[in-house]
C-alpha cells in the first residue's frame, strides 16, 4: 500500500522539482545509455575504417525511426490517456488501454515487419543506398528491423505504459538492459565470433538479441506492476476498451506517429542529399545525426518525465501545478542544450574521429569523412536549444490530449520549414548549406510551437 501512496504522490504532492527529477533521471539514463548502444554499433563499425559500412548503417536509422514512431502510436498515446484517465479516478479504464496499446503495438509490428522485409532492396536503395551499400544496410535491416521490431517495438511501448503510471525506474531499466547488453555484445559478434567482413551482421546480431532480453524483462515487469497499477495484459481487457478511449488514444497517438514519422522523412532527405554528393558526406552526416542525439536523449528524457505529470494534472483540474511543471522542464532543457552547443564547438573534432578508424583500408576516405563530419556538427549543433522548444512543446500539447495542435506542429515544422530549407539551401550551399538547413529549420518551427502552446493555454484559463 505505501507504494501505491507514493507513486500517487509524485503526480500531486511532491515539489515539481523533486516529482520531475523522479520520473525524468531514470528516463534520461535509459535514453542515454540506449543512445551509447546505437553509438557502440556505429563506434565498433567505424574500427574497421570502411565508410560504406558506416553509411549503409547510417541508412538504416531511417527504419528504426520510423519503428519508434509506430510504437509511439500506442506507447504515447496509451500512456498519456492512461495518466489522464488516472487524474479523472478511472482506473479500469486505465486497465483495458494499456492491454489494448500492448496488443495494437505487437499488431502493428507484424505487419511493419512483413512490408519491409517484402520490399527491403526497393527500400533502401529509395532511401539512399548504393551498389556499395545495399549488402551491408541489407544484413543490419533484414536483422534488426524485419526480425526485430516486434521485440523493440513491445519494448518501447512498454516503456511508456510502466512511466506514465510512476514506474518509471522500471521503464528505464528493461531499455537501459537492453542498451548494456548491445554494447558488451558487439564486439563479441562483430571481431570474435564472426569473420572479417561480418562486421554489420555481428552488430545486428547484438541488436537483436539485446532487444529480445530487454521486451521479456519489460513484460515481467507490466505484468508485476499490475497488481497494484492500472495496468493489464490481458487480451479480454483489449476488447473491452471504450470506443471513446480509442480515439481518444489515437486522437494524441497518431499526431505524436506522425511527428516522428516525419522527422524520419526528414533524415531520409537528409540522406538523399548527402549521398548524392558522396558517401563520405553520407558517413559524415550519418556520425553527426548520431552525436547530436545525445542532448536531445537527455531532453527528450526530461520530456517524457514531465508528460505523465502534466497529464495527471490537466485532468485533475490542478492546472497551477501542471504549469509550474512545463516551465521546469522547459528551463532544465534549455540550460542543457546550451551546455551541448559549448562542448560540440569546442571538441567537434575530437568527437567525430572516435567514430572513424583513420588507419584502415582507405585513411584518405576516413579522414575525408571526419572532416566532414566535424563541420556538420558545428553547424548542426546550434539547433540544439531549438529542437527542444519543439520536442517539449509537443510533448505538452500530447500530455494535455491535443493531438490536433500536435499534429499541425508536425506538419508544419517538417513539411513547411526544415524539408524545404534542405533542399532549397542545398541547392544554393552543397553539404555545407544541408547542414544550415536544420537551425534555420527548426528556429522557424520552435517559433510555430510556441505560439500553438500559448494559443491553447490562454483558451483553456
Amino acid at each position: 500500500m505505501k507504494k501505491e501512496v507514493n507513486k500517487k504522490e509524485i503526480f500531486e504532492d511532491l515539489p515539481v522539482p523533486k516529482a520531475l527529477a523522479t520520473l525524468a533521471i531514470p528516463t534520461i539514463i535509459s535514453q542515454l545509455i540506449n543512445l551509447v548502444y546505437n553509438m557502440v554499433d556505429a563506434f565498433f563499425i567505424g574500427r574497421t575504417g570502411n565508410s560504406y559500412m558506416v553509411a549503409a548503417t547510417s541508412l538504416t536509422l531511417t527504419l528504426v525511426m520510423m519503428n519508434t514512431a509506430l510504437s509511439n502510436l500506442f506507447g504515447v498515446g496509451g500512456g498519456s490517456l492512461v495518466a489522464r484517465l488516472m487524474g479523472a479516478s478511472r482506473e479500469e479504464e486505465c486497465k483495458k488501454v494499456s492491454a489494448f496499446s500492448v496488443y495494437g503495438a505487437f499488431a502493428t509490428a507484424i505487419v511493419y515487419s512483413l512490408l519491409i522485409g517484402l520490399f527491403l532492396r526497393p527500400v533502401l536503395f529509395f532511401l539512399g543506398a548504393s551498389e556499395e551499400t545495399i549488402l551491408y544496410a541489407s544484413q543490419y535491416t533484414l536483422l534488426v528491423i524485419v526480425i526485430g521490431s516486434v521485440f523493440s517495438m513491445l519494448s518501447m511501448t512498454l516503456a511508456h505504459l510502466l512511466r506514465n503510471t510512476g514506474y518509471s525506474s522500471q521503464a528505464s531499466l528493461g531499455l537501459s538492459l537492453g542498451g548494456i547488453l548491445n554494447m558488451a555484445l558487439d564486439p563479441l559478434f562483430m571481431f570474435v565470433l564472426l569473420p572479417k567482413g561480418q562486421e554489420v551482421v555481428g552488430a545486428a546480431l547484438a541488436t537483436l538479441l539485446s532487444n529480445i532480453i530487454s521486451c521479456a524483462y519489460l513484460l515481467l515487469a507490466l505484468k508485476k506492476a499490475s497488481a497494484k497499477a492500472p495496468l493489464s495484459l490481458q487480451a479480454k481487457d483489449a476488447r473491452r476498451i471504450q470506443k471513446t478511449s480509442v480515439r481518444r488514444l489515437f486522437s494524441v497517438g497518431v499526431p505524436s506517429a506522425i511527428l516522428t514519422g516525419l522527422f524520419d522523412l526528414a533524415n531520409v532527405c537528409v540522406n538523399m542529399l548527402a549521398s548524392a554528393h558522396s558517401a563520405q558526406v553520407l558517413a559524415g552526416m550519418g556520425i553527426v545525426m548520431k552525436v547530436e542525439r545525445i542532448p536531445t536523449a537527455i531532453n527528450l528524457g526530461i520530456c517524457q518525465g514531465a508528460m505523465p505529470i502534466i497529464a495527471y494534472n490537466y485532468s485533475s483540474g490542478n492546472r497551477e501545478r501542471m504549469k509550474k511543471t512545463v516551465d521546469t522542464a522547459r528551463l532544465w532543457g534549455l540550460i542543457i542544450s546550451g551546455a551541448a552547443i559549448i562542448l560540440f564547438q569546442l571538441f567537434a573534432g575530437a568527437v567525430t574521429k572516435v567514430f572513424m578508424n583513420v588507419k584502415g583500408d582507405d585513411p584518405e576516405k576516413a579522414m575525408l569523412t571526419i572532416g566532414f563530419a566535424t563541420l556538420f556538427l558545428r553547424i548542426r549543433c546550434v539547433a540544439s536549444p531549438l529542437q527542444f522548444i519543439n520536442y517539449h512543446t509537443s510533448y505538452c500539447m500530447q500530455a494535455m490530449g491535443n493531438g490536433k495542435a500536435t499534429m499541425i506542429h508536425a506538419i508544419v515544422r517538417e513539411l513547411v520549414f526544415y524539408i524545404p530549407c534542405q533542399f532549397i539551401m542545398n541547392g544554393i550551399w552543397g553539404e555545407t548549406g544541408l547542414a544550415c538547413a536544420l537551425p534555420v529549420g527548426e528556429f522557424c518551427g520552435a517559433m510555430f510551437a510556441l505560439w500553438l502552446l500559448k494559443r491553447y493555454l490562454t483558451e483553456q484559463a
